[in-house]
């Protein structure tokens, strides 16, 4: 087993909803979408965005789009018209979640790591 950064398996995109951070994880490919289901819980990603996200993390599993889906409440200080934080709209959290590591076989980790 290897650790691996979730940046070699998906593609993330983030926004806001005043002071809840959207962020979107999608897999490359259709066999690395069981890993996110099975590692990126909510659970893992509240302990990722410790002293950002004060409150509840919600995970949406999207089949069809081998996505997943994190609503991350109370962690945009009010949201971006009040705030006064440098990123507002949570328009980074989509690379700050891709630094996340999990755990992959090593040949998965190979072929994510060759591209």
């Amino acid at each position: 087993m290897a650790k691996i950064q979730l940046i070699h398996l998906a593609h993330a995109r983030s926004g806001d909803k005043g002071d809840t951070a959207n962020v979107g994880l999608i897999a490359f490919k259709p066999e690395y979408y069981p890993l996110l289901v099975e590692q990126v819980t909510a659970e893992r990603v509240k302990e990722h965005f410790q002293g950002i996200c004060l409150g509840a993390v919600e995970r949406f599993e999207v089949p069809n789009l081998e996505a997943l889906n994190f609503l991350l409440h109370n962690s945009l200080d009010g949201g971006g018209t009040i705030s006064l934080k440098t990123d507002a709209q949570g328009k980074t959290y989509s690379s700050a979640l891709l630094r996340m590591e999990i755990e992959v076989d090593d040949a998965i980790a190979k072929e994510a790591l060759a591209k």
